[in-house]
């Protein structure tokens, strides 16, 4: 049937005499290549028969000599469609390249590609088996067909191949095992299988056999048992990496043939026993030593030291003993990572002064002695981290000429004496940590020198003396903690300037005065601890104006007179006036029993509140009629307050309904109403708003029959999330295009139980209004991370779990076309009355269809920080394995309780945390503790299933149809156990084929 198709073409072409004029043979076959593809992007612009020959075609190679085609690359152009088997027609082509495209399919026979040498066709949708004959093609030697979804077995052909040299198959489906026979391509050089499902099974050692083997990349293949002894037959090998594996066992002495490895790297196995101690002196080339994250034993050895490394990674494991002093004579290193080790004893006295180090991270061991002195003598120190060990003695003098540092960490050690002064003044140091010593001395002038200091934390040392007023020049300062020292004086005037300070914590010091005025320029400041001081005077009025702010102690003070009214204009989390002067009446927000605590200590004050301003005596006449003249004055002013309300509505009534007359509004319902525009018109007044962002105002608004809905209300031209400060604060990332044509086409034809339901939408030229139904329990992630989690028990979490699932499924599974959301989060989510869950918020939602057929890859991120899948944030490239990925961070929001990114988590992500601790604490320390642990066995199965959809590799994560059946069997009787065992998690071991996984 092709046949007759083609020589139909072919016919057609012989009936246009201009085209077959203008156009030889090889031009005709391409131009038959070109209409078999989508093209968005005009890649074949300058495909036409006006030219007789295809060579001066974009992407067209051909010999000069004879002029026939070479080479055709098209790359990265976005076209789509199935792959050409008329390009086989080219008898000349050596090169063929449509990497990073859009197309599908299965990969058709190529054996009449004869003369093809090279062939690229990585990061694609090809799918199927691995075609055999590729092996035919007799002077083939690069191979690329890594990024597609190649699944089933390696051809057993592929052990034939004459002159191949480079074979990448990575991250496809290939769920075999890696096949022996791959030792019989006796030319190959590089050999790359990473990231694939493979079954569990052994390093073949036929491998060895590969002597000239430059590359071998195994990462992530399902690895177990040793590493064979024969891989030390690859004398040429430069880059081993085996990582991600269940490799166990020593890495064996016959690596000493590896004379020309420059990169080995082992790291997150399960590797056991120590390193060799000898036999490493022939490997004379080696310049990167990676075997991190396993469970490696024993000392350093010092063999390895003496090697002219340029990179030593062995963070992660148990080795302990000293850090060999020959690591020091090594003149090209340049990384030196340890942490988290057992290693003791004192660091090499020449560090540093031999080699160009860059970064030294040995934090988390047991190290003791001074810094040496000669970290940074070559000038290039950036990063110096070596928290939580026993170092003491002084800073040396000479890490304050470092000007090459931008990171440094010394915090919980034994160190003391003053600061050199010219440390304080670094201008590179964005992070200076020196917590948990004892320091002494004063801030010196010279910080205001480091203008790119953004976290400065001094706690628990004993600084002394004031804060110098050139702290004020340090703009980009985010966070400040100098709590548990010495520090005396009163705060500089020159503190306010300091406009992105987001935390400042100086309690537990002897500062005294007045608070300095103007703090009203901190509106980004979210955390203000100052208790446990000397301050005096009032409390500044302006700290009501701090609408960042959360968290408010000035507890412990000598603070006095009234507290602030305006304090009742901030959303506090946290509020301690305790143990200071004040008097007079406790604003009404705050006079009530859950703030007693707040107040204790200041007998002048007077609330609602049991045990605070309790009186005797005349008193209590005294207070007989000032309690009658305060309920006269309150009743005249809410009288004359209600007239100006009611003058106020009837305008705003007016002015409304006078903008509606003249205003042409377009109604668009998706479902029947039970209410008219004119309801949702006039209740949009500042009264009814519940929320606000760049873009817009949400209102509650009460219909006359008793119901409720949501208002959305968008203002002219949509600013991206993004723009303003106030967003990115919020951890939301960026939004492509006006979110309202997104949410309007996207809710208004879905119908389903858990996605919020679009009443409908009205529109004018400046005004554009979304109604939802209104759901009164708030988003997930206000209710989960605020004081209310309490009302979210573990049937409730699991609730909301399964109903968020069913939504994502239904968008991925059973609307035509699939709809990927690009935005799920807990705030995305939102609770009805009976804590039903329903997925919200479309306004960056995606067709799959579009993107598969050759749109472009997004522009930009979509998203929030914390939620983004790795490989979105990489390729841009959309699909719905990054919604699952984003679920799976809610799911562990909902088992821990914790945020999705947080300090506590240092520079890791929720993700990362999770991981590292249930692996070295245990699951225990991973549960929310307000959850009862009766439930303990069904939130590790919802632990476990969050693990694997926010599993790095996208193949792996389920689809959501599967999530929903894996939360379906938590709760059923004959469900598989995950069980806890030795404080460890026993996860899910997992297969999948297409986008099915199954749990096992």
């Amino acid at each position: 049937m092709g046949s007759l198709l083609l020589l139909l073409f072919f016919f057609f072409l012989a009936s246009s005499p201009t085209l077959v004029l203008s156009l030889n043979q090889e031009g005709i076959y391409l131009q038959h290549l070109k209409n078999g593809f989508d093209d968005p992007d005009g890649a074949f612009s300058t495909w036409n028969d006006r030219d007789n020959t295809a060579c001066n075609w974009e992407g067209i190679t051909c010999d000069p000599s004879t002029g026939s085609v070479t080479a055709v690359n098209l790359s990265n152009t976005n076209i789509a469609g199935l792959f050409p088997s008329v390009v086989c027609r080219l008898s000349s082509l050596t090169i063929l390249s449509f990497s990073n495209n859009f197309i599908n399919s299965t990969l058709p026979e190529l054996s009449a590609c004869i003369s093809l040498e090279h062939l690229n066709l990585a990061d694609n949708l090809l799918s199927g088996s691995l075609p055999s004959s590729l092996a035919d093609l007799p002077n083939l030697k690069y191979l690329d067909l890594s990024g597609n979804n190649f699944s089933g077995d390696i051809p057993a052909s592929f052990g034939h191949f004459q002159k191949l040299e480079v074979i990448s198959l990575v991250q496809n489906l290939l769920d075999g095992t890696i096949p022996p026979f791959l030792g019989n391509i006796s030319t190959l050089k590089q050999l790359n299988l990473s990231y694939n499902p493979f079954a569990p099974g052994s390093i073949p050692p036929e491998i060895g056999i590969l002597t000239n083997l430059e590359i071998l990349w195994l990462t992530d293949c399902n690895l177990v048992g040793p590493i064979p002894d024969s891989l030390g037959r690859l004398t040429r090998l430069v880059d081993l990496d085996l990582a991600s594996n269940r490799l166990n066992g020593p890495i064996p002495s016959s690596f000493t043939w590896l004379t020309s490895v420059i990169q080995i790297e082992l790291y997150n196995n399960s590797l056991t026993g120590q390193l060799p101690s000898t036999g490493w002196s022939n490997m004379t080339a080696l310049r990167l030593f990676d075997a991190s994250m396993n469970k490696l034993t024993g000392t350093i050895p010092e063999e390895l030291c003496s090697l002219p490394l340029e990179s030593l990674h062995i963070y992660e494991n148990h080795l302990e003993g000293n850090l060999p002093d020959s690591i020091a004579k090594s003149p090209n290193l340049y990384e030196l990572r340890v942490f988290e080790n057992q290693l003791s004893g004192e660091l090499p006295k020449d560090l540093g002064r031999n080699s160009k180090l860059v970064t030294i991270d040995v934090s988390y061991n047991r190290f003791s002695g001074q810094i040496p002195t000669g970290l940074c003598e070559m000038g290039k120190l950036e990063e110096l981290l070596i928290i939580f060990n026993s170092f003491s003695g002084n800073i040396p003098s000479s890490l304050g000429e470092c000007r090459s540092l931008t990171r440094v960490r010394l915090g919980n050690n034994n160190l003391s004496g003053e600061v050199p002064a010219s440390f304080w003044g670094l201008p590179h140091v964005y992070l200076l940590e020196l917590v948990y010593n004892s320091f002494s001395g004063g801030i010196a002038k010279t910080i205001s020198g480091a203008t790119n200091l953004s976290s400065l934390f001094l706690s628990s040392n004993k600084f002394s003396g004031y804060i110098p007023e050139e702290i004020g020049f340090l703009d980009n300062l985010l966070e400040f903690n100098g709590d548990n020292n010495r520090l005396t004086g009163s705060l500089p005037a020159s503190i306010v300037n300091l406009g992105q300070l987001g935390k400042l914590d100086l309690h537990n010091n002897s500062f005294s005065g007045e608070l300095p005025s103007g703090i009203h320029s901190w509106n980004k400041l979210n955390e203000l601890n100052l208790a446990n001081n000397q301050f005096s005077g009032s409390i500044p009025e302006e700290i009501g104006n701090l609408s960042s702010l959360n968290y408010l102690d000035l507890s412990g003070n000598q603070f006095s007179g009234k507290i602030p009214d305006g304090l009742q204009n901030l959303k506090l989390n946290e509020l301690n006036l305790s143990n200071n002067h004040l008097s007079g009446q406790i604003p009404p927000q705050y006079a009530k029993g859950i703030y007693k605590n707040s107040f204790e200590g200041n007998p002048g004050l007077c609330g609602d509140i049991s045990g605070l301003c309790d009186t005797k005596g005349g008193t209590k006449s005294f207070g007989y009629h000032w309690l009658l003249r305060s309920i006269f004055s309150l009743a005249g002013l809410i009288f004359i307050a209600g007239l100006v309300w009611f003058y106020w509505k009837y305008r705003d009534f007016k002015m409304s309904k006078h903008d509606f007359d003249n205003s042409k509004w377009t109604l668009m319902s998706f479902h029947k109403l039970g209410f008219s525009e004119y309801e949702i018109l006039g209740s949009l007044d500042e009264d009814n708003v519940i929320g606000s962002g760049s873009s817009g105002k949400v209102y509650k608004v009460v219909l006359s029959n008793g119901e409720s809905v949501a208002v959305k209300k968008l203002f002219g031209r949509l600013k991206m999330e993004g723009d303003s400060g106030e967003d990115l604060e919020k951890g939301n990332i960026v939004v492509e295009n006006d979110g309202f044509e997104a949410e309007v086409e996207t809710l208004g034809k879905i119908r389903h139980k858990n996605i919020v339901k679009l009443w409908c939408c009205c529109t004018t030229r400046d005004c554009k209004l979304l109604v939802y139904e209104y759901m009164c329990n708030g988003s997930l992630g206000d209710l989960l991370h605020s004081s209310k989690s309490g009302l979210l028990d573990w049937p409730t979490r699991y609730k909301i779990a399964m109903d968020s699932a069913e939504g994502l499924s239904y968008l991925h599974h059973d609307c035509v076309p699939p709809i990927v959301h690009r935005d799920v989060k807990s705030n995305n989510i939102l609770l009805d009355a009976d804590f039903g869950a329903r997925v919200a918020d479309f306004g960056v939602a995606k067709a799959v269809d579009a993107i598969g057929k050759g749109v472009k890859s997004m522009s930009v991120i979509a998203g929030s920080c914390g939620y983004i899948a790795p490989e979105y944030a990489y390729t841009l490239r959309v699909n719905e394995k990054s919604d699952i990925y984003s679920f799976g961070v809610v799911l562990l929001e909902l088992v821990t309780g914790k945020r999705p990114i947080d300090p506590e988590y240092g520079e890791k992500d929720l993700v990362k945390w999770v991981c590292a601790t249930f692996d070295q604490k245990g699951v225990d320390h991973v549960i929310d503790p307000k959850l009862e642990s009766c439930f303990k066995e069904e939130i590790c199965k919802v632990l476990n299933v969050g693990l694997l959809c926010t599993s790095p590799l996208p193949v792996n994560r389920p689809s959501m149809r599967k999530v929903v059946k894996f939360l379906q069997e938590v709760s059923a009787e004959n469900q598989i156990k995950a069980a806890t065992k030795d404080g460890k998690l026993t996860p899910y071991y997992y297969e999948e084929t297409s986008d099915n996984a199954s749990v096992a």
